[in-house]
């Protein structure tokens, strides 16, 4: 039976963390870290999301400031607000919500903002940087799953890791990362996605699979070896009338039948999910840092 990965704790843990370096800060006068976010109409995960940071902020003791704008705002507008806070001196660091209204090039909006203060680790210069091993902001859910491999010490160096997805958020990043001439990393990484044709067969290769697909209950026990470690990134929503809600959260692993060949897994909830926001706040320390 496999390890559960409490991404839960870890995120709790390192919030626990940041919250006595802010207290640290504090006695020696300097400045406490302030995140912004923009919000860009009505989506409800987005809210949710966005919301989950605030929270988060005021439970260590950041500084946090939410900028909410209409549906039907401009790019030019959006383009000005993210301009602001390039300028603010007080805002360390800013994410803008994705994803945001179609009417809206969420690259060129990436593009605009002040690397220096690009938490989410999205503006090119990061990627850049992230690509050769230089210091910068990770994407959080990549960061976040570097955090729970370190934490549980999980041996990554020769190990064979198959990323499933090559999103430029979670998949094509991660698989950079754990290529990487440092621990977590070492590992040999194939990239796979929707064209791949013997994914099956490089799956039963692997000893570290981190899936980001969302395509529910995807990976199945007859596609992994025994004691595989397996990230899964996924989160979807499936109907099930038993529950209250009328709906339960899956991953992109069939979970109860993987966790019996897995040495590691996490959980869906309660996995990576939770890293996302505690990466984003451990960038936004390392803005305030930066931007001193």
């Amino acid at each position: 039976m496999a390890i559960i990965l409490d991404g839960k704790k870890v995120s709790l843990d390192i919030q626990d963390e940041l919250k006595e370096e802010v207290i640290r800060r504090k006695e020696k006068g300097k400045k406490i870290p302030h995140l912004a976010a923009i919000l860009v109409g009505d989506d409800g995960a987005s809210i949710t999301y966005v919301n989950a940071k605030v929270k988060a902020c005021e439970r260590i003791g950041f500084k946090s400031t939410l900028v909410k704008l209409p549906e039907i705002t401009t790019e030019k507008e959006l383009v000005a607000e993210i301009q602001k806070l390039n300028e603010d001196i007080k805002i360390d660091g800013f994410i803008v919500q994705l994803p945001l209204p179609k009417h809206i090039n969420e690259q060129k909006i990436i593009q605009s903002i002040n690397p220096k203060k690009d938490v989410d680790g999205f503006h090119p210069q990061n990627v850049g940087r992230m690509a050769l091993g230089l210091k910068t902001f990770l994407p959080a859910t990549p960061n976040g799953i570097l955090e729970i491999i370190k934490r549980y010490k999980i041996d990554t160096v020769g190990k064979h890791c198959v990323v499933i997805g090559r999103s430029h958020i979670v998949g094509s990043p991660m698989s950079i990362l754990m290529g990487q001439n440092y621990y977590p990393g070492n590992a040999t990484v194939t990239l796979t996605h929707s064209r791949t044709k013997n994914l099956k067969e490089l799956c039963l290769q692997a000893d570290i699979i981190i899936i980001a697909l969302g395509k529910p209950e995807f990976l199945t026990a007859d596609m992994v070896k025994d004691d595989v470690v397996i990230i899964d990134v996924g989160i979807t929503r499936i109907p099930d009338e038993s529950k209250k809600n009328g709906y339960r959260l899956v991953g992109d692993v069939k979970f109860d039948e993987v966790e019996k060949k897995a040495s590691y897994i996490t959980p869906v909830p309660g996995g990576v999910g939770p890293m996302t926001i505690s990466s984003l706040l451990m960038n936004t320390m390392n803005a305030t840092k930066l931007n001193k």
